[in-house]
């Protein structure tokens, strides 16, 4: 089945099996490896992407349910030379940790500041609750989102405030 989806600004067409799930989609037609499968149940989150602006997890997503859709995924919100304020902040305030959940993280972190460009701590946890951290970072995530919302304006375009 021919699908045509426009992933990071581009468009792609690619004949799918419409059992492909959309992380299978973006990681092994695209070579978008950024979006990690954990749980392959939509428990984990590693799989976040946003799916016409929206947070969703990958992994629940059949990509012919995609077809002439927007999808964004972690390569697609920053470069290595100019990082998103979200990449900034896990960068600054060591939310990384091993890395693996931090493409979701950064996914639904960004839907978060989106609507609410000035969360509290108890809002940021409640927002990630579906993002499991292995690594049980979540105090260093929490401030890494803290510090990209206060380099991000308060429109939800993800330009840092001094650009």
């Amino acid at each position: 089945m021919n699908v045509t989806v426009n992933v990071n600004g581009k468009p792609y067409t690619r004949d799918v099996e419409p059992r492909t799930l959309l992380v299978h989609f973006l990681r092994e037609e695209l070579g978008l490896t950024g979006t990690h499968v954990g749980c392959d149940t939509s428990q984990c989150g590693a799989c976040t992407v946003h799916l016409g602006g929206n947070a969703v997890k990958s992994c629940t997503v059949l990509a012919v349910q995609c077809d002439g859709m927007d999808v964004k995924t972690i390569e697609g919100m920053g470069t290595p030379a100019e990082l998103h304020p979200l990449q900034t902040g896990f960068w600054e305030e060591h939310g990384l940790q091993c890395g693996f959940c931090t493409p979701g993280m950064i996914m639904a972190s960004a839907e978060l500041l989106k609507h609410n460009p000035h969360p509290t701590e108890e809002e940021i946890r409640y927002h990630l609750e579906g993002n499991y951290c292995r690594c049980t970072g979540y105090h260093n995530i929490v401030k890494a989102v803290q510090h990209a919302a206060k380099l991000m304006k308060g429109d939800g375009t993800g330009q840092a405030a001094d650009d």
